[in-house]
């Protein structure tokens, strides 16, 4: 860790307070109602001292949903029409606030510090040997960084905050089987995005599924029992991309 947890916090304050400036906040009294329903009860069981919890749905169709280290969350009302009930709002909220939990901001701040460092140092051994080479070896530093640390680690990152997220959700009431149903329609609203799967930053889908089946067992024996309203549906806007 190369960013302490006072300067992770301060980013991601000042980073959300930004983005209420710059985008369009929902004013629907439905869908923030269940944001904020959903938000405290994951709150309630994350483990994130001194988080300063905020949950704010941000007008897009983009399907996306964020956590800022803090407890700063954010989702854009685009996914809406893919968690569909209260529980698979609880799948999205829990997996992002498991990012904050796991510091991943942090981790992802340090590996870019250190990793731009590297191809500084390299650069600079090439270019004392041979001088024209010192932007190749750069450029190539770079790619086999990407693909050799930067984007498996994100991968990895995601597969983690699925399995604290379901943790959270089951400990918050809501029933973890919901998380496969969720995953399962957001595959579906992706057909046809075709990124190769060593260039994406998150998992396949078929690999997220997977884990969730193999972690239903452990997650179900912490399942404290359905609350209130945890089927209620939520309206939304039509799905349109999907962040990758």
């Amino acid at each position: 860790m190369l960013v302490s947890p006072e300067q992770e916090m301060q980013l991601g304050l000042t980073s959300f307070e930004q983005m209420k400036q710059e985008l369009k906040v929902s004013r629907d009294p439905q869908v923030n109602a269940m944001l904020q329903r959903v938000g405290q009860r994951i709150a309630a069981v994350a483990e994130l001292p001194n988080a300063q919890w905020e949950f704010v749905a941000f007008e897009s169709n983009e399907p996306n949903a964020f956590c800022l280290p803090g407890g700063k969350v954010g989702i854009y009302t685009g996914i809406l029409p893919i968690t569909q009930t209260e529980e698979g709002l609880a799948t999205v909220i829990g997996h992002e606030v498991a990012h904050a939990a796991a510091h991943h901001g942090a981790e992802r701040m340090s590996e870019a510090m250190a990793l731009g460092l590297g191809g500084q140092l390299v650069g600079a051994a090439a270019g004392t040997f041979v001088p024209e080479y010192q932007q190749m070896a750069g450029l190539v530093y770079g790619a086999g960084a990407t693909l050799g640390r930067a984007l498996p680690h994100s991968r990895r990152q995601e597969l983690e905050a699925d399995k604290i997220g379901l943790f959270y959700m089951a400990r918050a009431g809501y029933n973890p089987e919901a998380a496969i149903g969720f995953w399962e329609r957001f595959a579906t609203a992706a057909a046809g995005g075709g990124t190769p799967w060593f260039l994406r930053t998150h998992p396949v889908d078929s690999t997220r599924i997977a884990q969730l089946r193999e972690l239903m067992p452990e997650a179900k024996a912490q399942y404290v029992g359905g609350g209130a309203g945890a089927s209620t549906p939520v309206q939304g806007t039509e799905v349109i991309g999907r962040p990758r």
